[in-house]
């Protein structure tokens, strides 16, 4: 039998001291534990939820043990703690003992009997105390209690305002839904609907996109003999909306330049109904390959792939009608999802900036006049977003940005661009401009 415990404590070990993702060691244990014939949804449920509230359990833990010896504690140490808090303070269906018993066993196992004893007295500790005290401080208290960087949360408060931000934190922090594509080439809204109740999953019709069902039945759909024969895809409402601003119209010739990992792409050619012909560039050979089978499974037939730089794809001829940048990003939007992305703030955010700016300018290239250009990210950063679509229109005056709300529903869109705010609209967080190049004949 495979301790889950045991095996979730070696995952977050790793991904908090390696600061990397856990997707690939979740997939890998997964698929053992499935093996041997157990449910892995408490691995899922300890890795990400420890993940992502480590700064609020460090807080925490600190507050029953020694502040001096607690700052020398070593993190494999402080882990077993974050862990035995975890299940305490947020999952009520985990009986008070088996969370306290199981994580001293893990302790014992791995570190012996004193250590054991060490994590058993801080966790009854906790169990005798009625209300955790946060941090008066405004940017203090919301940092802790919800688990974000500070620096995240100052800037965030320049943004919005502090009931915005803690709005925000505390839809970052809850389980996401799941999203839940329909194939139009396949199926329909109605037929998908039925046949999924019939399975006993129950969905919930997207008030803004029309071919977007949402399910908290992740772990049944995701297991459904109607997802392998490729009746639907998982993508957030948000990222399809980018594609529904696109308006990717039948038999056009359209460049999708950062395609991986091919959610977008997929949708692209569903809506041109597999007419026409999508190149779906992207450097990493790994991600092409998943999104090769994803066309496999959905048959399509009208994208090419290519495994390579998207700056060294050619060759530069304006001809295309439609081209999507969905560029790399700091991924604020995504926070719900990516445990681990609010803590990776070693992004050098002036080259990325960079990145984005040669993007469009390169993206643009490869447009007919006349033609489209879609600019996205899944963040929320200004600096990213808007900045960049005007620093661009002032480098390129034979360009115009296309009001959003002509081609999507007006409360997902402001100032002109598609803008959703997570807890606002039930989705990521994305940003997408329009862009038209003009056509020959029509006055700069």
């Amino acid at each position: 039998m495979i301790n889950v415990r045991l095996e979730a404590y070696k995952i977050i070990l790793k991904v908090i001291s390696k600061n990397i993702f856990s997707d690939k060691l979740l997939h890998q244990m997964t698929k053992k534990i499935h093996q041997a014939g157990e449910r892995s949804d408490l691995l899922y449920v300890l890795v990400k939820g420890v993940i992502k509230m480590q700064l609020n359990l460090e807080y925490i833990a600190s507050l029953y043990t020694d502040p001096k010896k607690f700052a020398n504690t070593n993190n494999k140490i402080k882990i077993l703690l974050y862990m035995g808090l975890y299940q305490l303070i947020y999952c009520d269906y985990i009986p008070q003992h088996a969370a306290v018993n199981e994580t001293v066993s893990v302790a014992k196992k791995i570190y012996g009997e004193k250590i054991a004893n060490f994590i058993n007295a801080v966790l009854r500790k906790y169990l005798r105390v009625e209300k955790i005290e946060y941090p008066t401080e405004t940017v203090d208290r919301i940092s802790t209690q919800y688990s974000f960087p500070k620096p995240l949360i100052e800037k965030w408060i320049e943004y919005w305002g502090w009931e915005t931000t803690e709005e925000l934190c505390n839809y970052y922090n809850q389980p996401p839904s799941l999203h839940i594509r329909i194939n139009i080439c396949a199926t329909n809204k109605q037929r998908l609907m039925e046949y999924l109740l019939r399975r006993e999953i129950i969905v919930i019709e997207s008030d803004i996109s029309q071919n977007i069902l949402i399910t908290d039945q992740a772990r049944d759909v995701l297991n459904e003999v109607s997802f392998s024969e490729g009746y639907f895809s998982i993508q957030d409402v948000s990222a399809a909306m980018v594609v529904e601003l696109l308006q990717p119209e039948l038999n056009e010739s359209i460049l999708d330049l950062f395609a991986a990992p091919g959610g977008k792409a997929t949708y692209i050619s569903e809506l041109m109904r597999n007419t026409g012909e999508l190149i779906a560039v992207d450097k990493f050979p790994n991600k092409i390959k998943k999104l090769k089978r994803a066309i496999e499974r959905l048959q399509i037939n009208n994208m090419k792939l290519h495994a390579e730089d998207a700056f060294k794809f050619g060759p530069i001829t304006p001809s295309f009608d439609r081209v999507i940048l969905d560029v790399p990003c700091s991924g604020w939007g995504v926070f719900q999802k990516k445990a681990e992305l609010r803590w990776q703030l070693n992004q050098n955010m002036k080259e990325l900036i960079k990145l984005q700016k040669k993007a469009l300018d390169f993206g643009a290239k490869f447009l007919r006049p006349g033609g489209i250009l879609v600019y996205s990210t899944c963040t929320l950063n200004i600096d990213e977003n808007e900045k960049q679509i005007e620093n661009f229109l002032n480098r390129n005056p034979n360009f115009t940005l296309e009001p959003a709300d002509q081609f999507i529903p007006k409360e997902i869109t402001e100032g002109g661009y598609l803008k959703t705010l997570p807890f606002k609209h039930n989705s990521d967080g994305a940003f997408a401009a329009r862009l038209k190049k003009k056509d020959i004949g029509e006055k700069k």
